[in-house]
């Protein structure tokens, strides 16, 4: 029986529907003939398990958490991330709850450890093996994953204990007993790398076909495996699933949360050390800092890379990636400015605006900087004016000037109309500005949405590097913190002239080379979902009111007050569900909640 195993829209929508509660998976009604033997029948449905976690993984690209920090707003003001903004935030109101999506993937996903041995999925015998090993070790990695969202939502200090949730290793029942307490971070994070370690026995670093035998993994050599056999099932039909290699990252964003100040309580060097190391044997594979792609910054908007991207196939800056699909104009419609035909919902800050350089790589409170408060956007990081719509930017496939000042005779004018900008600035970042919103004209296009990008993995490997140990130490990788953050503003373009001085200032300073890591994180990352957790991790002040800048006359600049952030101290660690609470007595609450 001959079997590619895909992301064909009926297969999820199959998986789907016969899935629809974990009750009638474990105990079915009596006219649900689809009971367990029947499932095992069924290859197509216990490849449902897994298909119903992978339709659960959280999306982080386009969430937009940012406008709850000190990066943007919203204009939305029915947003559930705007009341979190404004001290609504609360356990029983959390929209960004992660405990109900990531539990219900992992009672799917021990199910599927239960259950996938025990079908057939090809007539073939080596085949059928290296099914039940890939689906084995995607779901050893799928269940990491979701547990490192659970520790970044949910874990924190109770009762004096810093604490993660329960720990389930298998399909519960119907009459299981679900009140278990929650488990230390510590022994989270243990069941999260033993995940990742029996993930990465069992899967390729990467899915691709091979063309002779002599490259099988030891196992399948001894097993007399073929090369179409093996391509079969690890070969390119297989591109977007959970990899070894992907797997290795997951491991990596985890041991970053778990060395960060809120996780690592008693400040243990060897958490840093363990991040810097994970993420360091990743990007010595593709060749440490020479493998930046020189066109990451801006892989959202690299047309004919993305309008040309095969089947599965992912730029040099994705890891790993969601579906590119067809074209669309959704995240144009929410975001372009008004006179572009958008809603302009993602106001970026003046706070985020300060946080971009001068070009010459100087941040621009420095004296050395050159910065001009009467020409606020000239001389800066050119990354400020490809992430972020500032008066006087053009936008949208004709270029149209925007002009975003107070008294700009268009809607894209600060605080004109309900869908103009409140803080004076507009996000270009993630958008196609070949698209085209014009009712008589309406155009969609391709996008790429990445789940982690190699960016991430450099920033990583830079923060953990500069902890563990210092700005300049390559330990045994070859490179240090210094040599990621000079190639990432390299890229950029910043210091092209003056040989990076600011960077060169600060190379042998440690707490300088934190911030100037820290700061170029917030930039990179901006608008992907990332500073929301960041300023959680590193315990850093959440109350920094959101400002904006009011422009009259095309001159005049003045910095206003846009919106107060309302945040108490035990907030950088999210709530458990207070449903939850009511339910389980044997969880304990977070402190303050």
């Amino acid at each position: 029986m001959k079997m590619k195993i895909n992301f064909k829209i009926g297969l999820l929508i199959t998986g789907l529907a016969i899935l629809a509660s974990c009750t009638d998976l474990i105990d079915p009604a009596l006219e649900n003939i689809q009971n367990k033997e029947r499932l095992r029948e069924r290859p197509d449905m216990v490849q449902g398990l897994l298909l119903n976690a992978y339709l659960r993984i959280p999306t982080n690209s386009f969430s937009f958490s940012e406008v709850a920090t000190d990066d943007a707003v919203t204009n939305d003001l029915t947003s559930g991330l705007l009341n979190v903004a404004t001290g609504q935030w609360a356990s029983n109101y959390n929209p960004l709850e992660q405990w109900t999506n990531a539990q219900s993937a992992i009672q799917y996903l021990n199910e599927m450890l239960a259950e996938v041995a025990n079908t057939e999925y090809a007539s073939n015998p080596n085949v059928n093996q290296m099914f039940i090993d890939r689906m084995t070790g995607e779901t050893y990695g799928l269940r990491a994953l979701f547990m490192y969202h659970l520790l970044r939502t949910h874990g924190g200090i109770a009762g004096g204990e810093l604490l993660g949730v329960p720990v389930f290793q298998e399909s519960q029942t119907v009459n299981s007993d679900f009140n278990i307490p929650r488990a230390t971070f510590a022994e989270c994070l243990q069941q999260l790398y033993g995940d990742i370690d029996r993930a990465m026995e069992l899967l390729p670093m990467d899915y691709r076909n091979i063309s002779n035998e002599e490259v099988l993994p030891a196992r399948y050599s001894a097993m007399e495996v073929q090369t179409g056999e093996y391509n079969r099932v690890f070969g390119d039909d297989a591109k977007q699933l959970l990899s070894g290699r992907i797997a290795q990252a997951i491991k990596a964003q985890a041991a970053l949360l778990a060395a960060s100040p809120a996780f690592n309580l008693d400040n243990d060097p060897s958490k840093w050390i363990d991040a810097a190391t994970f993420a360091g044997e990743m990007l010595n594979d593709i060749g440490g800092v020479s493998g930046l792609d020189p066109d990451g910054v801006t892989w959202f908007s690299n047309i004919s890379m993305i309008d040309n991207l095969g089947a599965g196939d992912n730029p040099s800056e994705v890891l790993w990636r969601g579906s590119v699909g067809g074209t669309t104009n959704d995240l144009e419609t929410e975001h372009f400015p008004p006179t572009l035909f958008g809603n302009g919902r993602v106001n970026p800050t003046q706070n985020l605006v300060d946080a971009f350089p001068m070009a010459n790589g100087y941040p621009i409170s420095n004296n050395s900087s050159g910065y001009s408060p009467d020409a606020p956007y000239s001389g800066r990081d050119p990354r400020l004016s490809q992430f972020i719509v500032v008066n006087g930017s053009t936008a949208g496939p004709s270029g149209v000037v925007i002009n975003t000042a107070l008294d700009s005779d268009t809607n894209d004018g600060l605080n004109k109309v309900e869908t103009s900008t409140r803080t004076g600035y507009y996000m270009r970042k993630l958008l196609r500005q070949d698209v085209n919103l014009d009712p008589v004209a309406n155009t969609g296009q391709r996008h790429l949405q990445p789940r982690i990008r190699y960016t991430e993995i450099f920033l990583i490997y830079a923060e953990a590097a500069n902890e563990a140990w210092g700005p300049t130490s390559a330990s045994s990788f070859g490179f240090s913190a210094y040599d990621v953050i000079k190639a990432i503003r390299q890229r950029a373009g910043i210091g092209t002239e003056n040989g990076d001085e600011y960077l060169e200032s600060i190379r042998n300073d440690q707490a300088a080379m934190r911030q100037l890591i820290r700061n170029e994180r917030r930039l990179e990352l901006s608008f992907e979902g990332f500073r929301f957790w960041d300023l959680r991790r590193w315990d850093l002040d959440l109350t920094e009111t959101a400002r904006g800048m009011s422009i009259v006359n095309q001159n005049q600049f003045n910095e206003i007050n846009v919106e107060n952030r309302v945040y108490r101290d035990h907030m950088i660690y999210g709530p458990i569900p207070y449903s939850e609470m009511l339910k389980f007595s044997a969880l304990q609450q977070n402190t303050g909640w």
